[in-house]
Order: structure tokens, then C-alpha cells, then sequence
């Protein structure tokens, strides 16, 4: 099967014994211990776009129903999660 995971690859093998192996070679000195590839850097901007728009979120959509509508909502959560647990 294809790894299709986005993060970086551990460059360790993915066989348990060989994985066990190289750990053993890694910790006797025998290997030089190999790093984990470094994460990639997130854009600032868009980091800062991101959570610009999280915190106003819930508040604007909050600011924007009546009490009754958000009542409604409240009541139909509270259902679900009730129904699930019976």
C-alpha cells in the first residue's frame, strides 16, 4: 500500500526487525544516529489569517441568531448527544 501520509517519512525502515536493528547499530555506535526530517515551516501570514478568522467565528455566528434560533440549536445538540448515549 502507498504511504500517502503528508508528514516527513521517518528515514528508519518500516520492517520491525530491520527498524530494530539499525536502533541497535544506532545505540551500540556502530551507525550514526539518524534525524528525523525537520518539519516545514508554516507561512506566517497565513497562520495569522487563519486564526483571525477562528476567533471572530463563534462570536459573529452567535451575534448573528436570536435567542430563540440558538435555543433550538442548543436543544437539538443536547438530543443528539442524550441519543447517543442510550
Amino acid at each position: 500500500m502507498l504511504d500517502r501520509s503528508k508528514k516527513p517519512r521517518d528515514p528508519r525502515p518500516r520492517d520491525p526487525n530491520q527498524r530494530a536493528f539499525q536502533i541497535l547499530l544506532e545505540a551500540t555506535g556502530q551507525l550514526p544516529k539518524t534525524e528525523p526530517p525537520a518539519e516545514p515551516a508554516k507561512n506566517p501570514h497565513a497562520v495569522a489569517l487563519g486564526r483571525m478568522g477562528g476567533l471572530k467565528g463563534g462570536n459573529a455566528r452567535a451575534a448573528a441568531l436570536s435567542p430563540r434560533k440558538r435555543s433550538q440549536i442548543a436543544a437539538k445538540a443536547a438530543k443528539a448527544r442524550w441519543e447517543k448515549k442510550a
